[in-house]
């Protein structure tokens, strides 16, 4: 893009630098992520274009659009350019793109593999800033009976408590459960703590005949599978 345009209403520009002609005469996989977010600024300000702005917006998240879907509508409102308008169109974009990606997930409803796990459950999870534990019930056939949340802690952790996590299992007759929780930090790495409660859950299934087939451990875009690790 040619360095002029930076000051210059994208309404001014050619029609083949404007981002809503882009989409609509070339595809919306042709844009970048700035040019997207413009769309949905609509209008930047009288310093800088509207890509320019989401360029901006982007670069303070390094270029991460799950770091960029954290940001509330107040935090958004503190770039130069954005008003509320424009923070809670960014905000419901994302949003409607997590959601998307949940409703995928759950059209697969047999659990194969940890990636398959990981998928039904990343959207849940994995751009919290604080850890959840999560728990994922399986019938005989190894499909999905329910995925519920057990418990939310702060940055550092959160209680994993055998006696409810198997209230949950037994209620809903599963014959097989999948553990589940997210480092915020974003190292997938189980701490000693993590080693030792899935130790004690999964020598507390097999009293009851529910088997534990993995605990995921989900960092953003990452997993750690105790499974495919033989740590189960």
């Amino acid at each position: 893009m040619n360095s002029y345009l930076k000051h210059i209403p994208i309404k001014s520009w050619e029609e083949n630098d404007q981002p809503r002609e882009k989409l609509i005469n070339q595809g919306k996989n042709i844009l970048s992520d700035a040019e997207l977010i413009a769309i949905l600024l609509g209008s930047g300000s009288r310093n800088e274009s509207a890509v320019q702005l989401a360029k901006r917006i982007i670069a303070h998240v390094k270029g991460n659009l799950v770091e960029l879907s954290k940001l509330s509508v107040k935090e958004l409102c503190a770039f130069k350019g954005i008003g509320p308008a424009k923070a809670v169109s960014i905000v419901a974009a994302l949003e409607l793109g997590r959601r998307r990606r949940a409703s995928e997930a759950l059209q697969k409803e047999k659990i194969s593999s940890s990636v398959d796990a990981y998928e039904i459950l990343q959207s849940c999870i994995a751009e919290k800033n604080y850890e959840e534990f999560w728990l994922l019930l399986l019938d005989r056939a190894n499909q999905i009976i329910n995925k519920t949340k057990i418990s939310e802690g702060g940055m550092a952790g959160t209680v994993a408590d055998p006696k409810k996590i198997f209230k949950y299992a037994i209620d809903k007759n599963a014959s097989s459960i999948i553990l589940c929780h997210n480092h915020p930090s974003g190292n997938i790495r189980p701490s000693s703590n993590d080693i030792q409660i899935t130790k004690k859950i999964t020598e507390a299934g097999k009293l009851i005949d529910i088997n534990v087939l993995d605990h995921l451990i989900i960092g953003e875009e990452k997993y750690f599978s105790f499974a495919d690790e033989n740590m189960m």
